[in-house]
C-alpha cells in the first residue's frame, strides 16, 4: 500500500489516494520519515531490518531448502536470541520457503529367484555406534541424455553418507561402486559386527555384491518383498535428495550436472545440515561427539 502511494502520489497527491486507500495520510507520513529517520522506528523494526539479511544468508548457505524450524535452528546454533515465530515472519515476508518432499518412486526390481539373506533390521533402524548398521538404496534422475541412477551407503547412527555413487546404467556394479567408496572410508573391522541392510532388489542380492559383503565381514540384511518400510531410513534419505537437489535445480542437461551436484549436496548434507532424528546436528557432528566421549573416560584412566 506504502509503495502504490509513492508511485502515484506526484500525478494524484497522497490526500486523494488516501481517500480511496483505507490509510490515513497521516500514517503515510509517518512510514516515509521512518524511511528517513530510521531511529523513529519501533525495536521491532530496527531488529527485523537486522536479522532479515541473516536470514537469508542462513537459507542461502543451506542449499535453499530449510523451513522456518531449520532456519530457526541454526541461528539459535550460531547465538542469534530469536524466537521461531520471529523466523516464520521473516521469512514471509522474505517469501522464503523451505522444501517439501515429494511421494517417493521404487527404483529396485526384486529377483525372486535369487536366495536373500534374513532381516536382521526388522525396522528398528537404530544403531548404538558408528559401524553397526549401514543401509544402501538407490533412486533415478531424469536428464535431457537419459536417466542418471543415484546409490546411497547410509550409516544409521548419524545418518552419515558413507557412499555414494552415479551411473548411467542401474547394474549391480554401480551400487557396489558405492559400497567400495563406503568400505574404503570406514575400514569397518572384519566381522565387527556391521549389518548392510538392503531392499531386495536385485542389484544388492547379486552375487558380486554379496561376495563383496562376505570378504569385508560384513552381514547381509534384507527387508521383506515389496514392503518399503523394512527399507524406510534409505528411502527417507533418497527423498531429502531429491527434493533438496534434483527437484530443485532441475531440468538436468546431463549425468555429469547431476553427479557435481551431488558431490555438493552429500558434502553438505554430512557436515553442515541439521538433522532431528540425531538432535539437531550435522551427521559428522554426531559422529564426533561419539568418538569424543569415548576419549573422555580413557584419558580420566
Amino acid at each position: 500500500m506504502i509503495a502504490f502511494i509513492d508511485e502515484h502520489r506526484d500525478a494524484y497527491g497522497v490526500e486523494p489516494i488516501c481517500r480511496v486507500l483505507p490509510i490515513a495520510p497521516s500514517s503515510y507520513h509517518e512510514r516515509v520519515a521512518q524511511r528517513r529517520d530510521p531511529v523513529r522506528r519501533s525495536a521491532r523494526s530496527r531488529r527485523d531490518e537486522t536479522l532479515k539479511p541473516e536470514v537469508l544468508r542462513v537459507f542461502a548457505e543451506n542449499f535453499g531448502v530449510y523451513g522456518v524450524r531449520k532456519v530457526w535452528r541454526q541461528m539459535k546454533r550460531e547465538g542469534y536470541d530469536v524466537a521461531r515465530c520471529s523466523v516464520e515472519r521473516l521469512m514471509r515476508d522474505l517469501g522464503l520457503q523451505g522444501v517439501v518432499r515429494g511421494k517417493p518412486v521404487r527404483t529396485t526390481i526384486s529377483d525372486k529367484a535369487a536366495p536373500c539373506p534374513l532381516d536382521h533390521v526388522n525396522r528398528l533402524f537404530h544403531a548404538p555406534a558408528p559401524n553397526r548398521l549401514w543401509v544402501s538404496d538407490f533412486t533415478y534422475v531424469a536428464t535431457w541424455a537419459g536417466f542418471a541412477y543415484v546409490a546411497f551407503v547410509i550409516d544409521v547412527y548419524a545418518r552419515y553418507i558413507v557412499g555414494w555413487r552415479v551411473s548411467r546404467t542401474a547394474h549391480a556394479s554401480f551400487v557396489l561402486d558405492a559400497l567400495e567408496q563406503a568400505i574404503h572410508d570406514r575400514r569397518p573391522i572384519h566381522r565387527g559386527g556391521l549389518v548392510h541392510h538392503s531392499d531386495r532388489g536385485s542389484q544388492y542380492v547379486s552375487i558380486r555384491y554379496t561376495e563383496r559383503l562376505a570378504e569385508a565381514g560384513i552381514e547381509p540384511s534384507v527387508g521383506s518383498v515389496g514392503d518399503s518400510y523394512d527399507n524406510a531410513l534409505a528411502g527417507s534419505i533418497n527423498g531429502l535428495y531429491k527434493a533438496e537437489v534434483i527437484h530443485r535445480r532441475g531440468p538436468w542437461r546431463n549425468i555429469e550436472a547431476v553427479e557435481f551436484a551431488t558431490l555438493e549436496w552429500v558434502d553438505w548434507f554430512n557436515h553442515r545440515r541439521l538433522l532431528e532424528p540425531i538432535g539437531n546436528i550435522p551427521p559428522a557432528e554426531a559422529k564426533a561427539n561419539f568418538y569424543a566421549a569415548l576419549e573422555q573416560p580413557a584419558m580420566a584412566a
